[in-house]
């Protein structure tokens, strides 16, 4: 059984500024905002949304297929793929455009900026979905604007259920739109942030989502992550990491977890747990995708 996986393959720049944000920016000028941050650590991983989830799954055992665009300096992330074991039968090289980059800088409390170039990941909707008997479950992770429209309609059109798991894609879609990937998911995962920005434009609590769907996951960082069925909340308590080291790409570990435990048929509360260990695992270690797991002490 093979997970599609649509969503971004990007290269992070990341930085650390040792300090605080909230200390360097005035709340009553904002206006004008003009600031600078000395960021003195920087490095650059391999990133993306879909990047992150496939290595989160494929660690677990899974069996990812990415479907994403890559630009004309994407050779690099096509063989690191091949050398996890990733398939890159979907991954499309795009010529004449760079591969999305992303540039984040994070705080002492975690707090993070981000600015994005989409790059390549603009022409994902080239690639289409098909029925295909290996493939049985897919997400909709940040995209293109076009690729996640038209790859949810074509998982529900191929009978493949999916997550929708918006993201920071969340701002490019209206009310209407989201309501439609909603009616058309099988489960939705968003942060609590995006949770209450996809409950005000939709006009949906958590708990009349829950009911369209066959499940909505909210993750909570530390405080654990909600799992709301037919309108019932479970709090699924957090996992204590062992250190807080680099917020970047948890979430994405979470979702791999969540995908795991999906193609194993597991229920939704137990994909919250073990997505709520892979987060805290992640934590511990700079970048998105440079954590190892121990299948032996998670006891799958």
């Amino acid at each position: 059984m093979a997970t599609l996986i649509c969503g971004s393959l990007a290269f992070d720049t990341i930085m650390t500024f040792e300090g605080r944000f909230a200390e360097q920016i005035l709340p009553d000028q904002l206006h004008i905002l003009n600031v600078s941050f000395l960021v003195p650590a920087l490095r650059r991983d391999f990133g993306g949304c879909a990047g992150n989830i496939a290595y989160s799954l494929k660690l677990l055992g899974g069996n990812p297929l990415p479907m994403a665009a890559l630009g004309s300096d994407g050779g690099d992330y096509i063989a690191r793929l091949q050398q996890l074991g990733i398939d890159t039968e979907f991954v499309r090289e795009i010529g004449d455009t760079y591969t999305a980059q992303c540039f984040i800088t994070t705080d002492l409390a975690n707090n993070q900026i981000t600015a994005f170039h989409p790059g390549a990941m603009q022409q994902a909707h080239l690639t289409k979905i098909a029925p295909r008997s290996d493939i049985r479950l897919g997400i909709i992770s940040p995209d293109g604007r076009d690729a996640m429209l038209q790859h949810a309609e074509q998982f529900k059109a191929a009978g493949i259920p999916f997550v929708f798991d918006p993201g920071q894609g969340l701002p490019m879609f209206d009310g209407k739109d989201l309501a439609h990937f909603v009616e058309l998911a099988t489960w939705v995962a968003v942060n609590d942030y995006e949770g209450k920005m996809l409950s005000e434009r939709t006009g949906w609590s958590n708990a009349e989502l829950s009911h369209r769907v066959q499940g909505l996951v909210v993750t909570l960082g530390a405080e654990g992550s909600e799992v709301w069925i037919h309108g019932e909340k479970t709090l699924v308590p957090a996992v204590k990491a062992t250190a807080v080291v680099d917020p970047t790409g948890c979430g994405d570990a979470y979702r791999g977890a969540l995908l795991y435990g999906l193609e194993q048929g597991w229920s939704l509360t137990r994909c919250a747990e073990l997505g709520n260990r892979i987060g805290a695992i992640k934590i511990a270690q700079r970048g998105p995708q440079n954590y190892s797991l121990d299948l032996n002490e998670i006891k799958l």
